[in-house]
């Protein structure tokens, strides 16, 4: 297979052995520890690169492709191997990266590469360590854990058989009664397996808590942030965010709903009514899924040469997965292949407006990773912070609102206006995720019931519009934050989805306005990767730090003044 014509399909994945891993970093740390000038440090530096990007991809393709196959046995055992040797590998590479730290030619090296190589060293000396090896193997055994219990779970709804991702995907389905038939699935999907749930979420706040404590922490809130690499910000800050969330996007959210309500002649917005948005049925897609990705790929090669070029590599090389199969893990996700700088997006198309949205996300994280991986010379600069990762993500959804009217008709306005209201009201639930993780990790002895009661506390102050039915007791306790995965996965992780979405509208606006000058502005968000921090890269793009007095208020504006005018 040449190094261009490769399929995704055709690659062959030999397992690496842990032995010659070993063995060429200990080779590459011997080398820089004995350089007589900066150019040899520099030299293997660049030649472990290449076996960090051959070894990520290895991994990456074993997850990609037990994900596209949950059912097969060799998926997941090879899936097994990587979960245990990822931290592993990890080790190994701190232990180089440390080498080059203390090298003595440091100051030129750095001048060479940049401070952000040794800034993100720093932070893995901080957060990797060989004691906590085994902690984070089982870490990653109850995430599978969390994993299995939901992929199994099956209801029926209307006479069909549905898996955990169906039921969600009927929240917007036309008829009320399935709507209020699949919720009530959903919540007993929950409720049914509470105890199991229960169990892993315990035992991962405290394992996790013991990581914490094993690297020298209190809890595990410290870890959390640097391994997102918050740098520019921190706990106060976060605070101080969540209080303009509250003071200037929950008002607005609850008049939204009590508009949404009136249109569609209800007393009040259920929870299962949420994502409904016209009494006549929200935008559906004119086809089915090769309609839209066939619109997709035509939107792409209009928007811009960069994203013609991008759908292209795509295409080419089989690096999407969109279609609905039984096997297929219950998540998007989107991934790198290092080695080949290929950018892959796992989907799933059901045929509904929300596909057109998360699609969106994939090809934002991918678009950007794509360009930075070429443009830049390591692979640790090959992502941002998430914060910026998710920019670039939320920045494409809206872009493609001006497209809309290729994939929806006449209803092209019914999508924009969903797709901005979505948002608007998916803030505060984003800060309420936060703030439940913090209260989690910092209370790591409370049961497993407190917990659930705190989620049921933070709904009441971020999404007082919230209501279940008067015999769901599971979720008027606050049993729905259980469906929420990422918070088993990536711990902390979520914030960013917020200020991500925040920013988003900012960059919007000028997309609208200007959209020449957002789109070079776009480009030079993400093709600076990872090589600058956070404040950096928002000042480069010409984007605010949304926690600063006022930010909010400003950046949310246009869409705030657009959501507003529909609803008179």
């Amino acid at each position: 297979m040449s190094e261009s014509a490769w399929k995704l399909s055709e690659i062959k994945v030999p397992k690496p052995s842990s032995e010659t891993i070993k063995a060429l970093y200990d080779d590459h740390i011997d080398r820089v520890k004995s350089a007589e000038c900066a150019d040899d440090v520099l030299e293997v530096i660049f030649e472990n690169n290449i076996l960090v990007r051959r070894v990520k991809e290895q991994i990456d393709i074993v997850n990609i492709r037990h994900a596209m196959d949950t059912l097969d046995e060799r998926y997941a055992a090879d899936q097994k191997w990587a979960d245990e040797y990822g931290p592993v590998f990890d080790n190994l590479q701190l232990s180089f990266k440390e080498a080059v730290c203390d090298s003595p030619y440091r100051d030129v090296i750095e001048e060479q590469i940049g401070r952000m190589y040794f800034i993100k060293t720093e932070i893995k000396k901080r957060t990797v360590s060989e004691d906590i090896i085994p902690l984070r193997q089982r870490e990653q055994e109850l995430i599978d854990e969390y994993d299995n219990i939901l992929f199994e779970s099956k209801k029926t709804v209307a006479g069909k058989t549905n898996s955990f991702m169906d039921l969600q995907e009927l929240f917007s389905h036309d008829d009320r009664n399935i709507r209020k038939e699949a919720f009530r699935a959903f919540s007993e999907v929950l409720s049914e397996n509470e105890e199991r749930l229960e169990k892993v979420w315990d035992e991962l706040v405290k394992v996790r808590t013991q990581i914490a404590n094993t690297l020298g922490y209190d809890s595990y809130v410290p870890v959390g942030y640097l391994e997102r690499e918050r740098l520019d910000y921190g706990r106060e800050e976060v605070a101080k965010f969540r209080q303009q969330v509250v003071d200037e996007i929950v008002p607005l959210c609850n008049r939204l709903y009590e508009a949404q309500a009136k249109r569609l002649g209800i007393d009040a917005v259920m929870a299962y009514d949420e994502n409904y948005v016209f009494p006549d049925g929200n935008a559906k897609p004119l086809g089915d899924a090769e309609f839209m990705m066939q619109q997709v790929i035509g939107m792409l090669r209009e928007m811009s040469p960069e994203t013609d070029e991008f759908i292209t590599f795509i295409l080419d090389h089989e690096l999407i997965d969109y279609k609905p199969r039984p096997e297929k893990a219950f998540r998007e996700f989107y991934t790198l292949l290092s080695y080949r700088k290929a950018p892959f997006m796992f989907e799933h198309f059901t045929g509904s407006a929300e596909d057109v949205q998360y699609l969106s996300e994939g090809l934002g994280h991918a678009f950007a990773s794509y360009r930075a991986c070429r443009k830049q010379p390591l692979d640790e600069y090959y992502f941002p912070s998430s914060e910026i990762t998710e920019i670039n993500a939320m920045s494409m959804i809206q872009f493609v609102n001006k497209y809309a009217d290729r994939l929806f008709g006449e209803d092209a306005w019914k999508y924009e206006f969903g797709n901005l209201q979505y948002f608007m009201t998916f803030i505060p639930f984003g800060v309420a995720v936060d703030e439940f993780q913090h209260i989690c990790y910092d209370n790591p002895n409370l049961t497993p019931k407190e917990r659930t009661n705190e989620w049921h506390k933070l709904e009441q102050k971020y999404m007082p519009w919230r209501k279940y039915d008067d015999d769901d007791e599971f979720m008027k306790r606050g049993g729905y934050w259980y469906h929420k995965f990422h918070f088993f996965y990536v711990p902390l992780y979520y914030i960013e989805y917020a200020l991500a979405t925040v920013n988003a509208m900012e960059m919007y606006r000028k997309y609208i306005e200007r959209p020449g000058t957002a789109w070079k502005e776009y480009l030079e968000l993400i093709d600076v990767g990872g090589s600058k921090g956070y404040h950096e890269i928002l000042k480069q793009a010409n984007l605010t730090p949304v926690y600063e007095e006022g930010a909010v208020r400003n950046a949310i504006g246009y869409v705030k003044n657009f959501l507003e005018e529909h609803i008179k």
